[in-house]
């Protein structure tokens, strides 16, 4: 079975500005379904498509089936049939032995940095980086799925 296990937390824009990182990859990622119970997912970057099922996210941890598709076609289902679309930058960073994704949206999300770790386990020990601040795993509207309903610049 696939499983998820992740844990997301804002960033704190100004320390994340003032930190030495790598190139981002362009995501550009829109959802065939999306309901409380799963979304289905499509995703570009320059290189690579992915085709990805997720199940309700229960604490951390969800169902998760992801699979590499050709990018052309993944760029032909997101044109022909995503029902809704984000774009953001993905930066990897490594810190103490784990791998933090950061997210840095644009278009109808811009001003949104979003910060995830996947661990082993729900109780698995991390260390925490000073410019990720607020840990926002159980809140809804930071799903990427509904950050495509709902986008940030809507938020007041």
């Amino acid at each position: 079975m696939g499983k998820e296990i992740e844990r997301k937390f804002l960033v704190d824009q100004q320390k994340w500005n003032n930190l030495n990182k790598p190139k981002g990859n362009l995501f550009r990622q829109g959802y065939l379904l999306t309901d409380k119970d799963k979304t289905i997912r499509v995703r570009a970057t320059e290189t690579k498509g992915f085709l990805t099922i997720k199940g309700q996210t229960i604490g951390a941890t969800r169902m998760e089936y992801e699979y590499e598709i050709p990018v052309a076609e993944a760029v032909e289902l997101l044109d022909n049939f995503s029902k809704s679309e984000l774009s953001k930058i993905r930066y990897e960073i490594p810190f103490k032995n784990k791998l933090w994704e950061v997210d840095v949206f644009s278009g109808d999300n811009k001003g949104l940095t979003v910060a995830e770790i996947e661990l082993e386990t729900e109780d698995d020990f991390f260390d925490i980086p000073d410019w990720v601040s607020i840990e926002v795993t159980e809140e809804e509207k930071y799903y990427n799925s509904n950050l495509t309903i709902n986008p940030f610049k809507d938020w007041v």
